[in-house]
C-alpha cells in the first residue's frame, strides 16, 4: 500500500482570487511505513505573497525568484503522487489549489482525482474528537508529537508531522503484526536460515527506566486517542501467561 502524505504553501487563502502554490512537499508510507522517499520544491508563483500568509509560512516572493513554476514540474509531480492515496490535513484547500494550478496549464490534464485517491484527516479527525480543536497543532499536542522545531508552518515540515499524527491516530502499530496476509510473506517466514557457525555473538543493550517509562507513556497516549486502541498492548496481553 503506497500512500503520499502532502501539504502546501500558497500565496494567499483563495485560489479564486488569483492566488497560486508556493510550496509543494510530500512524504512517502509503503505499507504504513516512511520509505525515506520525498519530494519538496518551492514554486515561482509570478505574483505578489499576501502579508498574512507570509506570517504563516515566513516564504518571500525575492526567494521564489529563481525557482521554477507549476508547469515546469508537473510531470514529476504527478508521476510522484499517481495510484497512491495522498493523505491531507483540510484537503478541500490543497486539491483545490492543485487543480487550480493543473486547469491553469495548456494541454489535458485531468483533476487530481484522476491520479490518486484522497483522505482528508481533518474530516477524520473531527470523527474521532467531535467537538474538539482539530488543527495540526492541536493533534500533535493531544498525541504527544513533539512538533517543537515548527516556528513557521513549511510544506514538507507539515507533510512530516501530518504522518505521524496519521499513523497513531489510524493505530499506527499494524507494521508490527508478523502476518501481514500475504501468501509470499507468509513462506518467507516460513523459510529457516541457519546462522554462520562463525558469527560473532550479538551485543544487547538494554532499555534504560527513563526510555521504558517514555515507551509506556507513548503506548498510553495511543491506547487513549486511538479508535482501535493500541495493538501493542493487546499482543503483549495475548502472549503473557495466564
Amino acid at each position: 500500500m503506497r500512500q503520499i502524505i502532502l501539504d502546501t504553501e500558497t500565496t494567499g487563502l483563495e485560489y479564486g482570487q488569483g492566488h497560486r502554490i508556493i510550496e509543494i512537499g510530500c512524504v512517502e508510507l509503503i505499507d504504513r511505513r516512511l520509505s525515506g522517499n520525498h519530494y519538496h520544491q518551492y514554486l515561482q508563483p509570478d505574483r505578489e505573497i499576501d502579508a498574512g500568509a507570509m506570517e504563516v509560512h515566513g516564504i518571500s516572493y525575492e526567494f521564489l525568484r529563481d525557482k521554477p513554476r507549476f508547469a515546469d514540474i508537473v510531470d514529476e509531480f504527478i508521476n510522484f503522487i499517481s495510484d497512491a492515496e495522498l493523505i491531507i490535513h483540510n484537503a478541500p484547500f490543497d486539491v483545490g489549489f492543485i487543480n487550480n494550478e493543473l486547469r491553469l496549464l495548456p494541454g489535458a490534464w485531468q483533476s487530481l482525482e484522476n491520479y490518486c485517491t484522497v483522505l482528508d484527516t481533518l474530516v477524520l479527525a473531527r470523527q474521532m474528537h467531535p467537538g474538539q480543536r482539530n488543527s495540526l497543532d492541536a493533534l500533535c499536542k493531544r498525541y504527544d508529537i513533539d512538533n517543537s522545531q515548527r516556528t513557521l508552518h513549511g510544506a514538507l515540515l507539515d507533510a512530516e508531522i501530518l504522518a505521524d499524527v496519521y499513523l497513531i491516530m489510524t493505530g499506527g502499530q499494524s507494521s508490527l503484526l508478523l502476518d501481514h496476509g500475504s501468501e509470499s510473506h507468509r513462506r518467507e517466514v516460513e523459510v529457516i536460515r541457519p546462522l554462520a557457525s562463525d558469527r560473532p555473538p550479538l551485543t544487547v543493550i538494554t532499555a534504560s527506566a527513563a526510555e521504558l517509562e517514555a515507551h509506556q507513556t507513548r503506548l498510553r497516549s495511543i491506547e487513549k486517542n486511538s479508535a482501535e486502541g493500541c495493538l501493542w498492548n493487546r499482543l503483549e496481553a495475548e502472549a503473557s501467561p495466564l
